[in-house]
């Protein structure tokens, strides 16, 4: 087929115009790989509770690489020496940081494959696709590993505020219309500058700071650790776990080829070879939720009734306490719903069940985000706010759930 001309400018409605830089990074762009990430949800199963949130990962990597352009002409222009080399990595190493999220973002890390994290998977097709492309993205790699020699630049990709982060604060903020993450990241990213090879923030920006980090606080218990959120998306995890048992059994279930492959196989690091990592690179959000619509209608009682709460929005009641619940509670809920459906312990554990979520804004034990001072010293944020309720947000704060049907007790 002939070749399409060349876009060099997408128009995004959080940043405007975003400059493609040159011909590599549109041809990482234009590759199947990529183009995938039209199809996997930013947010999971928030739209259930937020209807705006129907982004994608493609929105999201597009937006990291036009905060890491302005990253780095601020930073050159405050003196840091980056060659256009390194330039390329970077917004390369930015660009394809989140390439291996599986369908909803995090479901699949807790169901079709074992001990597999989505980092893991986007190291996986940033090498593939280094052979592909003349071993062009070697630097990147370096970069996006943290084992490049420039620290500051390994920063840039991950660390307490990365490029990463203060998109999908304002991006998320922007389409859940939750006004509490609209983070001003192109004032902390003008306010960038590096000492020592590492990241700094001059004195004048602490503010936005400090609102970055409340902001993200807010965000995870407001957005990302909604309840509803939450159950929608364990809902999904126990889908797939239940699909996979059922296909173990020998029990005959409709869906893609390369959702069939993850459920009809064991997927550990070792088994990710490159048939492995090219069925998971067909694997989208369409294929689980077209999978669903018909499992609505499975003989195996557990399977149907978790896809119909998913598929109509009819979700397992939540409880979140400060406290675990207690086992006494958990069994009651499960042997009302044993005795009304006539199903086994085993089966109403997909039904009832608890776990924990954790909030942690600040970590402060590892790359720290230091205030540079007019006078050249360099303190940790938190030594440096006068905002009381900054240092408690070096705290994890945990919280229990408890999930059961909405039947009368």
């Amino acid at each position: 087929m002939a070749s399409q001309t060349k876009l060099k400018i997408l128009n995004d409605p959080i940043y405007g115009f975003i400059t493609i830089p040159n011909e590599r990074i549109f041809k990482i762009i234009e590759h199947p790989y990529f183009q995938r990430l039209r199809r996997i949800s930013q947010m999971g199963m928030s739209y259930l509770v937020y209807p705006g949130a129907h982004h994608t990962r493609f929105h999201h990597a597009l937006g990291c690489v036009h905060l890491m352009q302005k990253a780095v002409r601020v930073l050159r222009y405050k003196g840091v020496k980056i060659s256009d080399k390194e330039e390329e990595a970077l917004l390369i190493a930015i660009l394809m940081h989140d390439i291996g999220h599986g369908p909803f973002s995090h479901a699949m890390e807790h169901s079709l494959v074992e001990g597999v994290d989505h980092e893991t998977i986007s190291l996986l097709f940033m090498e593939e696709m280094n052979a592909n492309f003349n071993q062009s993205l070697t630097l990147a790699i370096q970069i996006f590993k943290g084992s490049y020699e420039r620290k500051f630049m390994n920063q840039l990709i991950s660390s307490q505020m990365d490029m990463d982060r203060l998109d999908y604060l304002k991006r998320d903020s922007f389409y859940t219309g939750s006004v509490e993450g609209n983070i001003n990241s192109e004032r902390l990213i003008t306010m960038l500058n590096v000492v020592n090879d590492e990241l700094v923030v001059e004195e004048k920006g602490i503010y936005s700071v400090e609102k970055f980090l409340i902001g993200r606080r807010l965000m995870y218990w407001q957005v990302y650790l909604h309840k509803t959120s939450l159950v929608a998306e364990q809902l999904l995890i126990r889908v797939l776990i239940r699909a996979k048992e059922l296909i173990g059994e020998g029990k005959r279930l409709h869906a893609s080829g390369s959702l069939m492959y993850f459920l009809e196989n064991k997927i550990t690091r070792e088994d990710f070879d490159s048939k492995t990592l090219d069925m998971f690179s067909r694997l989208d959000d369409n294929d689980v939720l077209s999978a669903m619509k018909e499992w609505m209608y499975s003989d195996d009682f557990v399977l149907s009734n978790l896809c119909e709460m998913i598929i109509n929005r009819n979700l397992l009641k939540v409880k979140i306490k400060k406290n675990k619940p207690a086992k006494e509670k958990l069994e009651k809920r499960s042997k009302a719903l044993q005795n009304k459906y006539g199903i086994s312990e085993k089966e109403a554990s997909y039904f009832v069940f608890e776990g924990e979520i954790a909030n942690l804004a600040y970590k402060r034990e590892n790359d720290n985000i230091n205030i540079l001072h007019k006078n050249g010293k360099i303190n940790d944020v938190v030594k440096v706010s006068d905002q009381f309720n900054l240092k408690a947000l070096t705290n994890t704060v945990t919280k229990y759930y408890m999930c059961y049907p909405k039947v009368k007790d």
